[in-house]
């Protein structure tokens, strides 16, 4: 295949698997974005670099957000949210975070292929994306011919974005009112 049909491919998978998520969990997990003071954010490896973009825009909304593990990142309270990207749901150091988090009272929110793995049972909202990771063992309903999670990982990604949209509308943010925070020193 050259590059336009590996894009038609790729897009379709990205249209049915970003079309499967539960529009109720969405609305329950822009609530618990709203109702938090601080939003903690974590994941691993490629999941990890998609939750750090959600930080990101976070943060450019003026909402007060962290990546756990970071220097500066402070601890979680009872009004926190930690926000959790796995495919498998079930990475030991992300399980422990959970269960910090849980322990203080704060809400925990999963995004991930499997919503009955550890975090999930956790969690006071699961996002359940069906896409296609080795990593997990449930397998979502999506087949991939892109290699590996890229699927998943996409997904999750452009789905936090969307997440993002939801809330800039509730919030009556645009671009260029996001933009005034954008780093100045780079």
């Amino acid at each position: 295949m050259n590059n336009r049909e590996y894009a038609a491919v790729v897009t379709k998978e990205l249209e049915q698997t970003l079309g499967a998520i539960d529009v109720n969990a969405t609305e329950a997990f822009v609530s618990l974005l709203l109702e938090a003071d601080e939003i903690f954010c974590a994941g691993a490896g490629r999941s990890g670099f998609q939750i750090r973009g959600f930080a990101m825009r976070l943060m450019h909304m003026g909402r007060t957000s962290y990546m756990v593990g970071e220097t500066c990142t402070p601890n979680i309270t009872d009004k926190g949210l930690l926000v959790i990207c796995s495919g498998s749901g079930s990475t030991k150091s992300l399980v422990n975070h959970a269960n910090k988090a849980k322990e203080v009272g704060a809400k925990v929110a999963l995004i991930t292929i499997n919503p009955n793995s550890p975090i999930g049972e956790l969690a006071d909202v699961v996002i359940e994306i069906p896409g296609v990771s080795p990593k997990s063992a449930v397998q979502g309903s999506v087949k991939s011919i892109q290699p590996m999670g890229s699927l998943f990982e996409q997904s999750e990604g452009i789905y936090l974005d969307i997440v993002i949209m939801i809330l800039m509308e509730k919030l009556g943010l645009d671009s260029d009112t996001m933009f005034g925070r954008h780093a100045n020193m780079e």
